[in-house]
């Protein structure tokens, strides 16, 4: 499915509805199919090294960090999950997006390929109005940029929520195993390049599930990007998702494939002074997040556990940022770390060092 500037107008509205229908497909699977979320992150193997006399009174604990240059309360983001032009998708984005300024922490959206093809899906983006005081991440598929897309569509998804940045999600294996995925990936670090030097907010580039690779972050540093996020394999899986839709049996064989956030991360560390490093894929729980941040991930994102609660209430999605930020402040303070930036990198909280 390409996405031509000189598509019909009946097109565009077709494919926009398959668009919204594969969104809600999506958040089906997720929400019924219980192995979506394949629960093998290898956070549970990283022992770390308690401290039994942490010296520190818990009430003065410093969990804050900052993501592009804005101040956040703990190094938590709420990970891309969907978007459209449906009521639904517009509801969830929208209590995501109150959570966030709740909680101030930053968010990201799903696609947004959707509103290219369906002016009715920009509301479901245009969300600044509910988080005025916290970064927000605008979201494309880097493949599009093979299929038509370029520097205006990329301007008028920033432009749309106002973003602070932007994602560039790859996702082969999705696109393989969905019938209408988009499978051409050639020459795809040059258009990367060539939009990273037009845009005016910094790109992130993304996985969606099966982790980043040395040479990946490579290419990406190559293309002038200084912004990963690894999102490694263990927590959903989106080749199990497409599976499900396309009643393609490449899609289960292909469940568990790629890296884990752990072993992305660890991919990672001869990079860290030349890049700025988002953990995310099958974090479960603020332990998750201080092992993560101690592996080189300034940042954590987070999905899957939220989606429900989204579609419940802004109120459902504090309550879950809250119990993610209280187990991520006790994970510091029974570490001996008063600074949560002071996790860092410290692999001396490490108590099975063979594992790092």
């Amino acid at each position: 499915m390409t996405s031509n500037p000189n598509m019909t107008q009946h097109n565009r509205q077709q494919n926009s509805q398959q668009i919204t229908q594969r969104k809600q497909d999506h958040i089906d699977a997720v929400l019924n199919d219980p192995l979506v979320d394949r629960q093998q992150s290898e956070f549970d193997g990283l022992r770390l090294s308690h401290r039994g006399l942490p010296q520190l009174d818990f009430a003065k604990l410093n969990s804050q960090t900052e993501f592009l240059n804005q101040p956040i309360a703990f190094p938590f983001l709420i990970a891309s999950m969907t978007g459209g032009g449906a009521h639904n998708l517009a509801n969830i984005n929208r209590h995501l997006a109150q959570a966030a300024q709740a909680c101030q922490v930053p968010m990201a959206v799903g696609s947004q390929r959707a509103m290219m093809l369906d002016a009715k899906a920009t509301a479901s983006f245009a969300l600044r109005q509910y988080a005025p005081n916290v970064p927000l991440i605008a979201n494309l598929g880097a493949v599009q940029l093979n299929y038509g897309f370029g520097i205006d569509q990329a301007r008028k998804a920033v432009d749309t929520l106002n973003a602070n940045a932007l994602y560039l999600h790859l996702n082969p294996l999705q696109e393989l195993i969905q019938p209408e995925g988009d499978r051409n990936f050639a020459r795809l670090a040059e258009k990367i390049h060539q939009l990273a030097q037009q845009l005016d907010v910094p790109i992130i580039l993304k996985e969606v599930g099966c982790g980043l690779s040395a040479a990946d972050i490579e290419l990406g540093l190559q293309a002038g990007i200084r912004h990963f996020d690894v999102a490694g394999r263990g927590g959903t899986s989106w080749s199990r998702i497409e599976a499900h839709r396309a009643d393609n049996p490449l899609g289960f064989a292909f469940q568990d494939w790629g890296l884990t956030t752990l072993e992305s991360l660890s991919a990672s560390l001869p990079y860290q002074n030349r890049a700025y490093f988002i953990a995310s894929g099958g974090i479960r729980n603020g332990i998750d997040m201080a092992k993560a941040v101690i592996m080189g991930g300034r940042l954590c994102g987070v999905a899957a556990p939220l989606l429900a609660p989204a579609l419940e209430s802004t109120d459902a999605v504090i309550k879950v940022i809250e119990r993610f930020k209280h187990e991520f402040m006790t994970a510091q303070f029974l570490l001996g770390i008063e600074q949560a930036d002071d996790l860092h990198l410290n692999t001396s909280l490490i108590a099975n060092t063979q594992l790092v």
